[in-house]
């Protein structure tokens, strides 16, 4: 069964819902270069909403070790995400399972990639261009999707209700991570778009 991650909640109806709807994991963005920037103190109130068994997961990008510790020890998440140009070592320092971001703009060369991160739990295959942060919706060639590595793949990049279905069967992913393809705005999650991204991918 593929896993489902809802990336970028910045309310707490959108995490509420998220977690009646079954999703695995809820990601809060910790980077404030991004759109969907919440503020620690409020991710952490957010946290509190997640009920048992979903995990919890914060995004950074190339942010100053103090400020990561900061997020870890105010949200508490459950896991890590590493969107910039971390290294495995500086991914694992902070002794908390991490899954780390390959970004797939650059097509076939961004591979090599892949064997970088020894120590990440999962690694994220995402459709922007190296240096930018997620939740673009920029997709990738699906068929890309490596099938012999030992790591937990998961896919994101441009994934919605009318195309996350095509994309399984085609990368076979063990997670697909979503994030502006259910919302109205930037952190501002749409329940129709939620629910139907949900039932696409379980059926």
């Amino acid at each position: 069964m593929t896993r489902i991650k809802f990336c970028g909640l910045t309310r707490l109806e959108d995490v509420q819902l998220a977690a009646r709807l079954g999703v695995d994991a809820i990601g809060f963005v910790m980077t404030r270069r991004s759109k969907r920037f919440v503020e620690p103190g409020a991710a952490a109130r957010l946290r509190d909403a997640v009920p048992p068994y979903v995990t919890t997961v914060a995004l950074v990008m190339d942010d100053e070790p103090a400020y990561i510790e900061e997020v870890l020890r105010v949200l508490r998440p459950d896991m890590l995400q590493f969107h910039g140009g971390e290294t495995d070592q500086e991914c694992a320092a902070y002794g908390v399972r991490y899954t780390k971001a390959i970004a797939m703009g650059e097509g076939e060369a961004a591979l090599e990639h892949l064997h970088g991160y020894p120590q990440a739990a999962g690694l994220l295959l995402d459709g922007h261009g190296l240096g930018e942060p997620g939740g673009s919706g920029q997709r990738f060639d699906w068929a890309l999707m490596p099938k012999d590595l030992a790591q937990p793949l998961i896919l994101a990049g441009g994934l919605t209700a009318d195309n996350v279905a095509e994309a399984i069967r085609v990368a076979q992913p063990w997670a697909v991570d979503v994030s502006s393809g259910i919302e109205s705005s930037p952190g501002i999650k749409d329940r129709a778009k939620m629910e139907r991204f949900i039932s696409a991918v379980r059926r």
